[in-house]
């Protein structure tokens, strides 16, 4: 499956989402997050998507799991580990598309694991990149990242940075995917102008954001204002404190059908819901 097919299917499963048309309970989770199940039924075509995954940090791979897609005609089984990668990737190119400047070409990819390259190929799909720049504690990480994307992206120029900020300072779109619990940067470090996506943290105690950041954000988009308060360290530490305000929290699915203004700095924050899952499962059936 091509990366620009699954961020329209995962663009109109949202717009979908905002029109009531998907039962989606409440993400499951056991030992502290290591375990998760995620459900959706979608009611126009009597399907339902239940993934099941184990997130352990110190395992190569970190995700493991199966997907079940099932509708009318039969059920349709796949690993999780690709799908989600490809619907996270996605995701964040549906939010590029809509928050980021229409002539950003330069990203910074912070983290370098399992997420990455589908992140720089979904920014990519809406954003052709002149310019990466990737970030990880590991450099050995970094640079066979760079060197993995090569050959997909002949026209677009690559580095290794030394530092997070070092990586942000210059950049027009900024994704962060690491198991950080404190922030990354500091806001000081970005542009006036950026578009930052944030998917490594998915427990209240991981953090990848700034709270400046989110405190004077021209908008801060979520996939789900429900599951972002209950899962997103970052956005649960900056509404308990009282620099953001719940209210100004925007839902995806609302924000393509009414889009925001792209003036200043830009968030998008996702810790992932079942409705991307069905639909790269739909897809791929």
């Amino acid at each position: 499956m091509t990366m620009p097919a699954a961020i329209e299917a995962v663009r109109a499963a949202f717009v979908g989402l905002t029109a009531g048309e998907f039962d989606l309970p409440p993400r499951q989770a056991f030992s502290e997050s290591r375990s998760l199940v995620m459900a959706v039924h979608h009611r126009p075509t009597r399907s339902t998507a239940v993934k099941v995954i184990s997130i352990e940090l110190e395992r190569d791979p970190v995700i493991a799991g199966t997907v079940v897609y099932s509708h009318p005609e039969g059920q349709f089984a796949t690993d999780a580990v690709p799908l989600t990668t490809l619907r996270t990737g996605a995701v964040v190119g549906v939010a590029t598309d809509l928050l980021a400047d229409e002539d950003a070409s330069h990203l910074a990819m912070l983290g370098a694991g399992a997420q990455a390259a589908d992140q720089v190929r979904a920014v990519h799909a809406v954003r052709p990149l002149k310019k990466l720049v990737v970030f990880n504690r590991n450099v050995e990480k970094a640079e066979a990242l760079v060197d993995g994307l090569k050959d997909e992206l002949p026209d677009t120029v690559m580095d290794v940075a030394a530092n997070a900020e070092d990586a942000v300072e210059s950049a027009d779109v900024v994704c962060c995917a690491t198991a950080s619990t404190v922030p990354l940067f500091r806001m000081e470090a970005l542009k006036e102008r950026v578009h930052v996506n944030a998917i490594g943290s998915y427990r209240p105690v991981m953090r990848e954001l700034p709270e400046e950041l989110l405190a004077t954000a021209e908008v801060v988009v979520v996939d789900q204002v429900e599951a972002a308060l209950s899962e997103a360290g970052e956005i649960i530490r900056a509404v308990n404190s009282g620099v953001l305000r719940l209210e100004a929290l925007v839902e995806l699915g609302a924000a393509l059908g009414n889009p925001p203004l792209r003036q200043g700095r830009t968030v998008f924050k996702s810790v992932g819901v079942a409705v991307q899952d069905w639909a790269v499962a739909r897809l791929l059936a």
